[in-house]
């Protein structure tokens, strides 16, 4: 190697090292403000509304939910949705809680049930609906992804509960959002649940159930995969149903 490459090469490789420390002075700096925004909003903001918001990742444990064509599992993304989405909140100083999380179903609460066998997921879902209902004022957000025979679909679907009119509110602000900060072509509207969605049709709090994406079209399995593109769905859904309370409080 030449003189010239020689410096060349420290050169850039000092360089490097620069942006690197950078790059790390910066991140460590934006983490201590957000842990900093947290305590303090903590203690300024959080149990102002009275309002509990229930993240629920769907499925868990023996139930693996929907499956992508390269194996990816539904009750992953659906907890690692709902942890980031519970952050959000977290941060907010929102009261918050999860129903699940861990990889786990919520079959275990019954004592008098002699056998869980064919009726694990009945009591899965029971529970979720008794967590939430252990709140004064909760708003309850389940996390699911879809899946079609036609690859061709993709995007957001929102179901409401028909039992409290702001469910309605609430998934027409998420939609609208979504829309407009995501994907301006999605134009999917959304929907009233019904019996078959359990969750939904047992609550009378507000209640949706959000189908983040559809894991047999390809192009959303490799944005759901993406840590980027997860948090930008949870900012859309937490700051609509933050908007949500305060437009129904005023």
């Amino acid at each position: 190697m030449d003189k010239g490459k020689g410096l060349k090469y420290i050169f850039s490789y000092v360089l490097f090292a620069i942006l690197i420390a950078l790059v790390l002075i910066f991140l460590s700096s934006i983490f201590n403000k957000l842990i900093s925004s947290k305590e303090n909003l903590s203690s300024t903001v959080k149990n102002s509304d009275g309002i509990t918001y229930v993240i629920d990742a769907g499925h868990g444990g023996e139930d693996g939910g929907a499956v992508a064509d390269d194996g990816t599992l539904e009750k992953e993304l659906n907890l690692e949705m709902s942890k980031a989405l519970h952050l959000i909140f977290e941060l907010n100083g929102s009261n918050v809680r999860m129903t699940r999380e861990t990889d786990t179903l919520l079959y275990d609460h019954y004592d008098d049930l002699d056998s869980y066998k064919g009726k694990k997921k009945v009591y899965d879902l029971k529970n979720r609906v008794r967590i939430t209902e252990e709140y004064e004022n909760p708003v309850f957000i389940s996390i699911h992804m879809n899946k079609f025979p036609d690859p061709k679909y993709g995007g957001m679907q929102i179901y409401y509960s028909k039992n409290d009119e702001k469910s309605h509110i609430l998934a027409d602000n998420v939609q609208k959002n979504y829309e407009t900060y995501i994907k301006n072509a999605n134009k999917r509207a959304i929907k009233s649940a019904d019996s078959s969605i359990y969750v939904l049709n047992n609550l009378s709090c507000p209640a949706i159930l959000v189908e983040c994406g559809f894991l047999s079209n390809a192009k959303d399995v490799a944005s759901l995969k993406t840590e980027e593109y997860r948090r930008a769905l949870c900012l859309v859904i937490a700051t609509s149903a933050l908007s949500t309370v305060v437009d129904n409080q005023s």
